[in-house]
């Protein structure tokens, strides 16, 4: 035998078909599965490392002031300012300032979702009517809410509903942008092939254009779900007589400084809660997409 065979370089093995294991028989419950112990350990491992900056940051919070790093009475440990906002749970008063606000949160976001979305639907289908308006959504969409602030009580006055206003003013651009985006980047191969099924345009849209932009809708969705929570609460501080904004300001005015951050980390709850909820609507309208 020749020693050129024996030293004749192999060639690297071709990467299998995509679709290797229906041709070997082999199926998806003959592949190895996780035991419940790793995925677990794995679940623990993502949350410990998700965490770490928040109990670092806790812990920074805590001590600082204990060391004199800082002066405890504008900023006193993360203790007090838990132990105020137990208090406040506790006397039902800070759940009175909650339901205000969310409530004015979630009116303002569910009228600019059911504004923005089917308008947003039309831009990004038709060119005419994005020429048409795009000069003055830009207008708009540069100008700041908290700025339009005083527009907004002086026409509808200081109650519920320049608040309210403000919040579909702020939560609209964002929903609205994405929703462009979304129905515009939708796979042109995927629209083609239910035209040529014989789906009609309205049908088109609804059941298949509209789906697939879901993912990009709700990305806007959860932006004006933080702004939502972070405009109100400046109006609040303006003119309210309930909600968190209220009880931060009212709080710094009595100089009662653990209420006050008591009141701030009790926004930071509740914008958590409300992008977690918009989280879980977005998998549950969205459960085709494959598992992350």
């Amino acid at each position: 035998m020749s020693s050129s065979v024996l030293t004749r370089p192999t060639a690297p093995l071709d990467p299998p078909p995509p679709d290797y294991q229906r041709r070997a028989g082999i199926g998806v419950d003959d592949l190895p599965i996780p035991s419940r112990t790793a995925r677990a350990r794995t679940r623990a491992a993502r949350a410990v490392t998700a965490s770490a900056a928040i109990v670092v940051f806790a812990g920074l919070w805590e001590v600082a002031p204990r060391l004199g790093l800082v002066d405890r009475v504008f900023l006193p440990p993360l203790s007090s300012a838990l132990a105020a906002l137990g208090d406040l749970a506790a006397s039902g008063e800070l759940w009175v300032h909650v339901r205000a606000s969310v409530s004015r949160a979630l009116v303002g976001l569910s009228i600019a979702v059911a504004a923005a979305v089917p308008l947003g639907a039309l831009i990004g289908r038709s060119p005419r009517v994005a020429r048409f308006l795009s000069p003055l959504l830009e207008l708009f969409r540069n100008t700041a809410a908290l700025a339009l602030l005083p527009v907004f009580v002086l026409i509808l006055g200081i109650g519920e509903t320049s608040k309210v206003a403000l919040v579909v003013y702020a939560c609209f651009f964002p929903i609205l942008l994405s929703t462009i985006t979304g129905v515009r980047t939708v796979d042109p191969l995927l629209v083609k092939s239910a035209r040529s099924l014989g789906i009609r345009p309205v049908a088109l849209f609804t059941k298949v254009t509209l789906p697939a932009a879901v993912p990009t809708i709700f990305t806007g969705i959860r932006m004006a779900g933080a702004a939502s929570i972070l405009v109100l609460v400046a109006a609040e501080m303006v003119g309210a007589r309930a909600g968190l904004g209220y009880l931060v300001t009212a709080s710094q005015q009595n100089f009662q400084i653990p209420a006050m951050y008591a009141g701030i980390l009790a926004i930071a709850f509740v914008g958590i809660a409300i992008n977690t909820a918009l989280l879980l609507i977005e998998r549950r309208v969205s459960r085709w997409r494959p598992a992350a």
